[in-house]
């Protein structure tokens, strides 16, 4: 009798724990990272690292198709799946007053996510990414020639399903000799749908949330620079730089993980 009146004690003060947030109002806020075209959660390490060692709880996914989860590649992965990947990521994780960030393409995703996401949004950051407008897919922004490269390399080397890598690590800024075998090792293809289908969305561009962008001076990428143009003459933004290549989360961790600490004040 005593065990059970025991037991009952213990569901009836097990029912009153509720599971905790990564961040609330009071907190430091949480940040969801998120790789662009060819990556995964693992880029994301050195800076995720630094930003938990300073308090603040840190999400890296990887998106459906590559990284650990290339097994996942297929024709139906597209761009609405990688949006609900970080949104799904956003409800089960109950995550409220969160930093979104997106590198590169992922500057895509997030804008997605902040479309249908809003309310457990604080702000977005958009590491020397792209931006598109609503209606227009990744490959319409991008010179015919990138675009009948991509396609060759997809027919060629993807099967038809994912575009292997496009670029070496140097194009990205990635000079040191360890650290571009350590990015060329785990860089893999991008699901090809993400290139074919457009970008919807309800709101304008960030659904009012403040939003800056940074921008990474060294080595620019070509395919960045209508984004680039696009955002400084746009007095919505905020604008930072970053003296170091596209991959700055790789080779410029410790400036990155300082800047997006400031961000986030």
């Amino acid at each position: 009798m005593q065990r059970r009146h025991l037991f009952a004690a213990g569901i009836a003060a097990a029912s009153l724990v509720q599971p905790s947030r990564a961040a609330g109002p009071a907190d430091k806020p949480a940040f969801v990272l998120v790789h662009g075209a060819w990556h995964g959660g693992w880029c994301w390490t050195r800076v995720a690292s630094q930003l938990r060692a300073a308090g603040h709880a840190v999400y890296t996914p990887t998106l459906t198709g590559l990284g650990e989860r290339r097994h996942l590649l297929s024709p139906q992965v597209n761009l609405d799946t990688h949006i609900d990947d970080i949104v799904n990521l956003l409800d089960f994780e109950e995550l409220e007053n969160v930093v979104l960030v997106g590198h590169s393409y992922a500057g895509i995703v997030i804008s997605g996510v902040a479309d249908r996401a809003r309310a457990r949004l604080r702000q977005l950051v958009f590491l020397d990414a792209l931006l598109l407008e609503p209606g227009k897919s990744l490959f319409s922004d991008f010179p015919q020639a990138v675009v009948d490269q991509r396609l060759k390399t997809i027919r060629e080397t993807g099967a038809g399903v994912g575009a292997a890598p496009a670029l070496p690590p140097s194009a990205f800024g990635v000079q040191d000799p360890t650290d571009a075998a350590w990015v060329k090792r785990r860089m893999t293809p991008q699901p090809v749908g993400t290139y074919l289908q457009p970008l919807q969305l309800k709101a304008p561009l960030g659904n009012s949330l403040p939003k800056t962008y940074i921008e990474c001076t060294a080595d620019p990428i070509a395919t960045l620079e209508p984004t680039k143009a696009r955002v400084r003459a746009d007095a919505g933004w905020r604008t930072r730089t970053l003296a170091t290549g596209h991959d700055a989360m790789v080779v410029a961790p410790g400036p990155l993980s300082d800047l997006l600490r400031e961000l986030a004040a």
